[in-house]
């Protein structure tokens, strides 16, 4: 099929757009490239083919398409919080625009990148797709909003398609140092703590980085009654964890690591269990590989090759959060996060 993948130099695209050409497909790869040069060892090739703002791209951009794998978006709960009116407009509003022009232009499949914070403070239950949503963060309330209003757009010719991945880990070429399993690891290997910024309470469903793409290789080549309009979450029903019994494990894979937890570091509310059922019943494509042991040594090995220091799990290198901070003082990006000089 020929695809538009959006967001295809970010942490899960790099991963995507390597599979899908792997399977065969046509890709045409766009991304902002907020995060270029952000990477943990050597910079990976060129991988976008249209170096663009989701919010630019127009209709007739979209036609010849088979398909939309719409990963582009404000990442994560810290950077949605920066500034809530721009998350909404970023990931809200603009994927909402951008399914309606795919529509208008023929395309018949919208494989959305959700996310399972949407279920936000639910605490010890384990929640399958029809649970309610409780949202704590901006981020996570845009995920649901766009899920309601492309579901709106499904008809005949018009599949959108909702993957509530868990939260991902694993090494990447565009790799993240902010996720909870990846910042553990990290913190382990640079300084020899196990960094546990709560109570280390919270439940965390998890996915591994190549898991979590391979679900939307799978959503996309899935026969279209099997997916249409439907909500699914991502990961494996083993890897429900607490925040603290990950730290556990992290320590025990690298020797001389201690758990520590930092100050101030009270309860968090986003803490929700996940049933992962449907994806592995409904969609026979996607069968994950990857346990967390297996990806804690993933990491420590790829940590430990290339260096990783304290000063790269706090700056813009690794954390998405510090990235936009950086280039928002350096003047480079307006306040509505797009490239000043693409203005």
């Amino acid at each position: 099929m020929k695809v538009l993948l959006t967001g295809a130099d970010g942490y899960v695209g790099r991963v995507l757009w390597r599979m899908l050409h792997a399977r065969g497909h046509e890709v045409v790869a766009l991304d902002s490239q907020l995060f270029q040069g952000c990477a943990l060892g050597p910079e990976p090739e060129q991988a976008v083919d249209r170096p663009r703002d989701v919010r630019a791209v127009t209709r007739h951009e979209l036609e010849g398409f088979d398909a939309v794998l719409h990963l582009a978006g404000i990442s994560n709960d810290p950077l949605g919080d920066l500034d809530p009116a721009v998350t909404f407009a970023i990931n809200h509003e603009a994927s909402v625009r951008l399914a309606r022009l795919a529509k208008q232009a023929g395309v018949t499949r919208f494989i959305f990148a959700s996310s399972c914070s949407a279920y936000g403070a639910a605490g010890d239950a384990i929640l399958d797709e029809e649970a309610p949503f409780n949202p704590v963060t901006p981020y996570a309330e845009s995920k649901i909003r766009v899920e309601r209003d492309l579901a709106a757009l499904a008809d005949d010719r018009f599949s959108p398609v909702f993957l509530r991945s868990a939260t991902a880990y694993g090494f990447a070429p565009r790799l993240r140092g902010d996720l909870v399993v990846n910042n553990l690891v990290g913190y382990a290997v640079a300084t020899g703590e196990v960094l546990i910024k709560s109570d280390g309470s919270p439940w965390r469903p998890l996915v591994h980085v190549e898991d979590m793409a391979a679900a939307f290789v799978a959503a996309l080549e899935a026969p279209r009654a099997r997916v249409h309009n439907q909500a699914f979450n991502v990961g494996r029903d083993e890897d429900n964890w607490r925040v603290r019994d990950i730290a556990e494990m992290v320590e025990a894979a690298i020797p001389g690591a201690r758990i520590v937890y930092a100050k101030g570091g009270g309860p968090d509310r986003r803490n929700y269990r996940v049933s992962f059922a449907k994806i592995r019943e409904q969609l026979p494509g996607f069968r994950p590989r990857w346990t967390l042991a297996e990806g804690i040594r993933e990491l420590k090995e790829a940590f430990e090759r290339f260096g990783l220091t304290r000063a790269d799990l706090e700056g813009g290198r690794l954390i998405r959060l510090a990235r936009i901070k950086e280039l928002l003082a350096a003047g480079r990006l307006k306040s509505d996060l797009s490239w000043k000089e693409c203005a």
